[in-house]
């Protein structure tokens, strides 16, 4: 394999509040291969777009901190960046789609100079040629009468329209690394399908990596080739998505698939119904000795209380947070 075009190593992210300190990410590691789309899935608040932007240098510092942990990009520890070093890198090398459009967007200057601007930031262009140039990008993201929209603000276009002129900012310079934070959230199932054919369409025209942050497992099914999960701050599970889909392991990843509406579920009698997780998410500021998982798993030992497990392997291209590794014929503990 490749080297890989980010590394995230033991990355530890904690925030400072009234409760206590928030262990928002706690551990986690991963790498994402050139060319790759990896996912990222889990419940609202499991430190999804808290580990994204880590990787830009976007903690809001206070209340939160990396207390430890390191990040390679091109090999490069972006943690020893200062920065100015950081802002060079930033919307050039990487670059990032955000969950919502309308409070990324400046709301008082046009969509096509928002989109100029980052060319004239990033690329020194003057600014006839990064209108020009702009224009051209708002065509390929499909926003039709491109030169007319070009003066249209935030507020005058929708939201499937103003989540393609984030995806525009985005790609204008050309990145090696996309990180898009639910970019089809709040979108109706047309427009989402519609942006995510989009994305598709750059990635394969560009050759781009994408980190993909969701919580919808349908959107990682179309996309994305390695998913990782997460729950509470910790990965619990890490595969190829076939594998994933096909024999998920970790009993958070079971009960995520489960959830899932499936075509032929119907509402009569007797027919199959969608299952749920029962509990709630733990406290990020509670100290849990064993897994933070055991109080809604239906498979609990009484090991999974006591100790926390580790990264486990259960197949050739699957790991596991999970002590059940003890009991199946899969599985060895990862060095």
């Amino acid at each position: 394999m490749s080297e890989s075009l980010l590394k995230i190593e033991n990355l530890v992210v904690d925030f400072h509040t009234p409760e206590g300190v928030a262990h928002a990410v706690d551990g986690v590691s991963l790498a994402l291969q050139p060319g790759e789309t990896l996912g990222l899935v889990g419940e609202s608040g499991c430190g999804k777009s808290v580990t994204a932007m880590s990787v830009l240098g976007l903690i809001p510092s206070p209340p939160g901190r990396i207390t430890s942990g390191r990040i390679f990009y091109k090999g490069q520890d972006l943690r020893t960046l200062d920065a100015e070093g950081l802002r060079r890198i930033r919307g050039r090398e990487i670059s990032m789609i955000f969950q919502e459009p309308m409070t990324s967007l400046n709301p008082v200057i046009s969509i096509g100079r928002q989109v100029a601007e980052v060319l004239m930031a990033h690329k020194g262009m003057s600014r006839k040629k990064a209108y020009t140039e702009a224009t051209t990008w708002l065509d390929h993201v499909k926003i039709p009468v491109a030169e007319e929209r070009f003066w249209d603000y935030p507020h005058q276009i929708s939201g499937g329209m103003r989540q393609r002129v984030m995806i525009a900012m985005a790609m204008v310079n050309r990145p090696g690394l996309l990180i898009a934070d639910e970019p089809t959230t709040a979108l109706d199932v047309t427009i989402q399908a519609q942006i995510l054919s989009l994305m598709v369409g750059l990635k394969e025209e560009t050759g781009m990596s994408v980190l993909l942050i969701t919580h919808d497992l349908g959107v990682v099914a179309q996309m994305a080739q390695r998913v990782i999960v997460m729950y509470a701050g910790q990965i619990v599970e890490s595969a190829d998505a076939v594998t994933l889909f096909e024999r998920p392991f970790h009993p958070y990843t079971r009960g995520l698939l489960r959830s899932m509406p499936r075509f032929g579920i119907q509402k009569e009698e007797g027919a199959q119904r969608l299952d749920e997780i029962p509990g709630t998410v733990p406290r990020l500021t509670e100290d849990i000795p064993g897994c933070k998982f055991a109080d809604r798993c239906m498979h609990q030992l009484e090991i999974c209380r006591q100790e926390a497990p580790v990264l486990f392997a259960v197949g050739e291209h699957q790991l596991a947070r999970c002590w059940l590794h003890r009991y199946t014929e899969r599985g060895k503990r990862v060095a």
